[in-house]
């Protein structure tokens, strides 16, 4: 049988200041050759590997609480704690260290927790130990003070506390207590506070455990009602008494639980409620309660878990039909606190407690409550369920996927009527919860939804050599509830405007929205075949019309996404369904109006263009252009245009393609730093070498045939040289009157093509120039930029050659060209240009 005695848990504290657990081992002492003296040593009960090395340094403070804690600092920020799983071992241990230290085995700490000042020190030498005043009703002012005066010392403290252990003092404090309550004594009252008080920033273990000990916690609790700074004192052990019950919905048979459950909960009351809010200096020095709580929880989460009949006999209630309502709601707030408590254990114990869980059937349990019509009961059920999600979502995606296709042993049991019925699967009543949720600010459905984010997520899905997590869970969330979860969104968009359109709705088809929207950058093909199978995005669209604007913006957002992924199934989905229409009805719609719905959008066409989403490109040019040609204050619709014509320029001449090959390889893609041999050649060449006519090409290019060249060449320039005319005429009218405001109104023909008609409105003209948000005003949406951006560079005309072939991503070289230009002389530049 495994010795038991030196079994210990190793725990650490964390920046947060709680005990991290970092594995469960056995302990021993010995001297290690690599650190140079006796050490502690724990290795692993699972695997033998080492979980904790430490040299017994003859300064470390060294500490024992609770006859089964070591607790000990290694450097500034660094705390370690043993816990022994048995008293003796424990015992054994802190002979070892007190015997490297030299010190007395029955002491609880081995040295001062801070280096005291010389003058402490000398104290320390000339008075060994504090003599407390007589514990009278005459000196409790003299006992208060003297504890007040020694809290900002660590010496002084550590007198004090010895002082109170070896005296049994707290007991006859607590007895005069009693005494001034008879008389009505309201001074010593105050003065017991105080020194109460200042008993529990002594940090000491052992004071605690004579404080919360079954006959001295209330009288403690009854101590600190009277606070001199109120003037009436609280009622604390009277709500502790009569109105905090304490309910065994399962009888608990252990005693010593039933003690520890109590004293759990009334020094949690104490440190929430009694104390008061603990300064900065106060803190840190109420670690030790805190460690005190910490542990007492881990005690209680493991003592229930090891009793089976408890938890069997917890479900089987939970589950049996025969069981009242009212004690049902208590069973389940009991579970929802036991899970709660188990946040405080470390990830292999929180595991350990889960599979507990898992195989006495919590999860078909929960389906259970779930499907039942009290509220409260259904909403500690969720946080049940979340706690299950949030620490281990692959546990209740295998359970979902097994109920499916009843092959669940427990499920069988618990659910056997409902597994038939697709609609009823537990993943399903979390969806239908959240479609259902009553609250007007859906608190509970962002809960869920945040619930079903995390089981849908590929990134926490595992993948083994047998099987794919992934492909198994979203093939089966796809086919049994995407319907469920879709159902309120292909409600609420049968027509060409939402049926409601309330705000209650709104916030729940937004939540929903969401989901897609996650589900389109993360599934793949599942979400792609069921959005154009089932036409979703033409629906979602359907929300751009919402009054609610925040609700437009994420449909908006859900096809944006879709844009984003550039894949050309769901590019052909929408230029067949003309699902750009919605987005520039509300684009027209929304006016001349700066605001988030303009911008996303603009942001929208913006990325089609900078991406050269070529059938994007094209559909929105040969479908919108007469709505959107007049939008001048980006230059976002112009460069579509300008891409649109690029494209079709290469489909109709594709020597002229190749050309611009020739050219760029040739003329424009110049070095900004240094000129090529051949460039230096042409820019020293005299203008009386060239002849007239001759066309002007670099010399390496001279052996190429110049009619087979120029011949494309004049044909462009005759159709470039008419449109730069037409050009300039459109942008001299745009500059010199301003930007027109056409209303446009876009509507769907009887058959699948738009019909595009502009109605000028005298609401439409150009307000004054100096009217807030006029369309000539700086900053408005309708103004004209006093220079042009760079996308405008690309629309508009440079004189001669430079013009020839004009790349939108060459704007950087072109403006090399026109430096260049200015430098030459002006017999070269007319011929340059001629």
């Amino acid at each position: 049988m495994t010795d038991t005695r030196r079994r210990v848990k190793v725990y650490t504290l964390n920046e947060d200041r709680q005990w991290d657990d970092r594995g469960t081992g056995h302990v021993s002492s010995g001297y290690v050759e690599r650190l140079k003296g006796m050490s502690l040593l724990v290795r692993a009960e699972s695997d033998g590997s080492l979980l904790l090395e430490s040299k017994i340094n003859p300064n470390t403070a060294y500490q024992k609480q609770q006859d089964t804690l070591i607790v000990w600092s290694e450097a500034e920020n660094y705390d370690l704690a043993l816990s022994f799983q048995e008293k003796a071992g424990c015992d054994e241990i802190w002979e070892k260290i007190c015997q490297v230290q030299g010190k007395d085995p029955s002491v609880d700490i081995t040295q001062d927790l801070v280096d005291e000042s010389e003058e402490e020190r000398f104290d320390d030498m000339s008075s060994p130990g504090l003599e407390l005043p007589s514990c009278e009703l005459s000196r409790l002012e003299e006992i208060a003070e003297l504890v007040a005066s020694s809290l900002p010392s660590p010496l002084r403290r550590e007198k004090l506390a010895l002082a109170l252990e070896n005296e049994g003092y707290i007991k006859k404090l607590l007895e005069l207590f009693h005494v001034c309550e008879d008389l009505e004594n309201i001074e010593g009252l105050h003065h017991l506070y105080e020194i109460i008080k200042g008993i529990f920033l002594l940090n000491r273990t052992a004071l605690f455990e004579v404080m919360f000990s079954e006959e001295c916690i209330m009288d403690v609790i009854g101590c600190l009602e009277y606070d001199p700074a109120l003037s009436q004192p609280r009622k604390h052990r009277e709500f502790l008494t009569k109105t905090a019950k304490f309910k065994e919905v399962i009888p608990i048979s252990d005693p010593e639980l039933k003690q520890k459950i109590h004293q759990t909960y009334r020094v949690q009351y104490i440190q929430d409620m009694v104390l008061p809010t603990p300064s900065v200096f106060e803190e840190n020095m109420l670690s030790t309660l805190h460690s005190f709580i910490f542990f007492n929880k881990v005690e209680i989460v493991g003592m229930l878990q090891e009793d089976e009949k408890f938890l069997t006999d917890l479900f089987a209630q939970l589950t049996d039909e025969a069981t009242d309502e009212e004690k049902r709601q208590e069973l389940v707030n009991f579970l929802k606190e036991f899970c709660a408590f188990s946040q405080t254990l470390q990830p292999q114990n929180r595991d350990a407690f889960f599979k507990t869980l898992s195989n006495m059937g919590i999860l078909p349990a929960l389906e259970v409550i779930l499907g039942m019509d009290d509220t409260q009961v259904r909403s500690a059920a969720t946080d049940i369920f979340s706690y299950l999600v949030e620490y281990n979502p692959s546990m209740v995606r295998e359970f979902v996927m097994q109920e499916a296709q009843q092959n669940d042993d427990v499920s069988k049991k618990l659910t056997e009527q409902k597994i038939t019925n697709k609609d009823i699967l537990l993943i399903n009543l979390i969806i239908e919860h959240m479609i259902c949720d009553t609250d007007p600010e859906l608190g509970g459905a962002v809960q869920l939804m945040g619930l079903l984010r995390t089981l849908v997520d590929p990134e926490n899905m595992l993948a083994t050599a047998n099987k794919t997590e992934k492909t198994e869970f979203l093939g089966f969330f796809y086919k049994h509830c995407m319907h469920v979860l879709t159902a309120p969104l292909l409600a609420n968009t049968t027509d060409e405007s939402p049926s409601k359109d309330d705000f209650q709705t709104a916030q729940l088809l937004a939540l929903v929205l969401e989901l897609l929207t996650f589900c389109v950058e993360h599934h793949t093909y599942h979400i792609k075949n069921y959005i154009i199978n089932k036409d979703i995005l033409r629906r979602v669209l359907v929300l751009m019309a919402s009054k609610h604007a925040f609700l437009a913006l994420c449909a908006l957002r859900f096809k944006r996404k879709i844009i984003g992924l550039k894949d050309e199934f769901y590019n052909r989905y929408i230029m067949k369904s003309f699902l750009f229409e919605p987005v520039v009805k509300a684009f027209l719609h929304n006016g001349s109006r700066y605001n988030l719905m303009n911008s996303a959008i603009i942001e929208m066409f913006e990325f089609i263009r900078v991406e050269d989403i070529k059938s994007l490109t094209a559909h929105v040019i040969e479908n919108y252009w007469k709505a959107l040609e007049d939008v001048d204050y980006v230059q976002t619709f112009k460069g579509l245009k300008l891409r649109f014509e690029q494209q079709r320029e290469r489909q109709d001449n594709p020597k002229l393609d190749s050309m611009r090959s020739i050219l760029r390889n040739h003329r424009y893609r110049r070095d900004a730093r240094t000129l090529e041999d051949e460039e230096e050649m042409w820019f020293n060449t005299d203008e009386d070498d060239i002849e007239d006519g001759e066309a002007v090409v670099s010399p390496s290019d001279k052996t190429k045939n110049d009619d087979d060249i120029m011949d494309p060449i004049s044909k462009f320039m005759e159709r470039k040289k008419l449109k730069e005319n037409e050009e300039k005429e459109v942008l001299l009218k745009t500059n010199l009157s301003g930007r027109q405001s056409p209303s446009f109104k876009l509507s769907l023909s009887s058959g699948t093509k738009t019909n595009l008609t502009s109605q000028p409105s005298a609401a439409s003209l150009p307000a004054s120039p100096g009217s807030p948000g006029s369309p000539g005003s700086p900053g408005s949406p309708g103004s004209v930029p006093k220079s042009p951006s760079p996308t405008a560079a690309a629309i508009t005309t440079k004189g001669g050659l430079v013009g020839l072939v004009d790349y939108p991503d060459d704007d950087e070289d072109d403006d090399e060209d026109e430096d260049k230009e200015d430098t030459l002389p002006l017999s070269k530049k007319a011929k340059f240009e001629s």
